[in-house]
């Protein structure tokens, strides 16, 4: 195996020396990079090289060939890749979601997906690590990310050819309630509300959430009940009110709480109760290949990363060819 670690903002973290990873895996060459925290495409320029030095030539059919068969083979559980380099090339990634991302992306457009990919997560949150149920421990992340069995996973990408490594949302640009369309498939998540809700705080219509499933169809998205981000004195009020309204929100279901808060008379015992960010309602959840988003200044966020601008449609989809990623 030629293993290649790639440190993402990461320089202090230690990588085990080659005499102990042979112990726990044939590896008879180790390379490490450090980049930046998100690296660019600049920067990932030696994995495109390794993947070239590896696999001079893919025998096996091109993405056109495969998008042009009649049949939907590709669609259903993910499996193996069909190329047999010489010898096998494994990148671990260390580093945030953001940064398994970016190294994800410049794989899947330079098309060398059949790669191996072992991550080694920064922080205790990360949504990729919770996906692919990665040891919280450091150590025995990177003794999994090195020597761990591959396990073929669907590839989520948008409509810019950028992949979700761990989670994506879809929200209004000014973090209020979303007026738009969200459809998984053929079923709807999100309808466009007639007249927007700006009162809306404890429980609304704020987005979406998705992540990349381990199996076919290859998407979960639930419905995102409160905004992404809320101001630190929404996150409890202090003194009598505050322990007034901390009461109420937990008498209450977070749809009450919100009826509450717009009803004279009785919206000061709920004005003051807490708020989490990023709530979801797990009874909307659906899965499919792909979703889709329509509507007035949609910020599309992945891996924690906001899009340059806004947009007005954006489309998530299972991409053609599956990522070879070592997980439990």
């Amino acid at each position: 195996m030629r293993l290649i670690v790639v440190r993402c903002g990461a320089p202090e973290v230690e990588v085990p020396q080659l005499s102990v990873l042979r112990e726990l895996v044939n590896i008879d060459s180790l390379e490490v990079l450090d980049l930046s925290a998100v690296p660019a495409r600049q920067e990932l320029r030696p994995l495109d090289e390794a993947a070239l030095e590896e696999l001079p030539v893919d025998p096996t059919p091109s993405l056109d060939e495969i998008s042009a068969r009649p049949d939907v083979g590709h669609l259903g559980a993910p499996d193996f890749a069909p190329q047999r380099p010489g010898r096998e090339l494994r990148f671990v990634v260390v580093g945030s979601d953001a940064a398994l991302s970016a190294v994800l992306t410049r794989m899947m457009r330079a098309d060398y997906l059949w790669a191996t990919v072992g991550y080694v997560p920064l922080h205790p949150d990360s949504a990729a690590a919770t996906n692919w149920s990665l040891p919280a421990n450091r150590a025995a992340a990177f003794r999994l990310a090195c020597a761990g069995t591959v396990r073929p996973a669907p590839v989520i990408r948008n409509d810019a050819s950028i992949v979700v490594a761990g989670s994506a949302t879809i929200s209004a640009v000014d973090g209020g309630t979303l007026d738009a369309e969200v459809i998984v498939d053929d079923a709807t998540l999100i309808y466009p509300e007639k007249v927007r809700n700006t009162r809306a705080r404890f429980y609304g219509q704020f987005g979406v959430k998705l992540v990349p499933m381990t199996d076919a169809p290859g998407i979960a998205a639930v419905r995102l009940t409160t905004p992404l981000t809320v101001a630190e004195e929404n996150r409890g009020g202090r003194g009598l009110r505050g322990a007034i309204g901390s009461l109420m929100s937990r008498s209450l279901t977070p749809a009450q709480v919100q009826a509450w808060s717009e009803t004279p008379g009785l919206s000061w015992l709920v004005d003051r109760a807490p708020l989490e960010p990023a709530g979801i309602d797990p009874r909307s959840l659906l899965s499919g290949r792909a979703v889709q988003a329509g509507g007035v200044d949609l910020r599309v966020t992945i891996d924690g990363v906001p899009g340059p601008r806004p947009v007005k449609r954006v489309t998530f989809y299972r991409h053609l060819r599956d990522l070879q990623i070592v997980r439990i």
